[in-house]
């Protein structure tokens, strides 16, 4: 059974300020985050990769990562794909807004891979770096699924404290979950930002220690079907409100909305390893070094894939 790995970098990146983040080099040697993520992935055990890109960034990506990485890949015997997410890709009856000015959301990247997929998959954001731990966490799940439970998920769970940014807000999922360790509840919560040490928004302080998603989720494949279904009625809905030129069809949300109807479990698994991301071009430098620190320690080569 193949395990994928969903990167999602179609992206624009309004906060970084211009250029397409996912692509900044972060490394000694050039290497972008991704580089990282798809070293951490096939290390763990993942054997095929789908970027989800969008059409006008396909010269630049295919540039800097996809032609390199389908070598590596090939080398490796692991699986390269490329799925396209578009604001005019939208189900029977919908014509985009005229003045949209950005994809649907994270759930729409997913259904872009419709046709892709046919294994148990994980998800992760092109620009984050998630850590060793999580890849193998994730892994381990994705390759005990089993087809009579479709709809049993995973998460990795990261610690709110060691996500932030130290140059402006950020959006994380925050998490409530159960003693057994399956996730119960995720609020979508924007312009997170560090003061004096603390998480807070709009004035008010966070627990440190609360779980949060990094949208690094674990899923089945007959989760796609749950995504058509429901871009139809969030759709529809936002038209009828007239929300459809900003409306977001996130997977946070969508997966929060199925556990309210309990028609899905999401195992939280804990990983206490810092993320860190390019969300502000500020945030570039302190990546670099981050990277050049776990170089130093050992955690990976300076020639990441030699």
């Amino acid at each position: 059974m193949k395990t994928t790995l969903v990167i999602m970098a179609a992206g624009i990146g309004s906060r970084f300020g211009g250029g397409i983040k996912q692509l900044e080099p972060v490394g000694v040697n050039g290497e972008i985050i991704m580089d990282y993520s798809i070293f951490d992935a096939m290390e763990a055990g993942f054997d095929k990769i789908i970027f989800v890109i969008r059409k006008d960034i396909e010269k630049d990506f295919m540039e800097v990562i996809g032609n390199r990485i389908e070598k590596v890949c090939a080398d490796r015997g692991v699986e390269v794909a490329y799925a396209f997410q578009s604001m005019d890709n939208l189900p029977c009856g919908f014509v985009k807004p005229e003045n949209r000015k950005k994809p649907f959301g994270t759930g729409q990247a997913i259904l872009a891979c419709d046709g892709l997929i046919d294994g148990p998959f994980a998800v992760i954001n092109a620009d984050d770096y998630y850590g060793k731990e999580a890849y193998v966490q994730l892994h381990k799940f994705l390759s005990a699924s089993d087809a009579d439970h479709p709809n049993d998920y995973c998460m990795a769970g990261f610690i709110l404290k060691n996500t932030l940014s130290d140059n402006g807000g950020v959006t994380r999922g925050i998490c409530e979950v159960n003693e057994e360790g399956y996730l119960t509840h995720v609020v979508e919560t924007k312009n997170i930002v560090k003061e004096g040490g603390n998480a807070c928004v709009d004035g008010r302080v966070l627990a440190p220690e609360t779980y949060t998603s990094m949208n690094m989720w674990g899923l089945t494949p007959q989760f796609m079907d749950i995504l058509r279904d429901g871009f139809a009625a969030f759709l529809k809905d936002a038209f009828e409100k007239g929300q459809a030129e900003s409306a977001e069809y996130l997977l946070p949300t969508i997966i929060g909305d199925l556990l309210a109807e309990n028609k899905v479990t999401v195992r939280v698994l804990p990983t206490h390893d810092k993320w860190f991301g390019v969300t502000y071009k500020e945030d570039k430098a302190s990546v670099t070094e981050s990277f050049r620190d776990l170089i130093a320690r050992g955690v990976y080569k300076e020639k990441l894939f030699s």
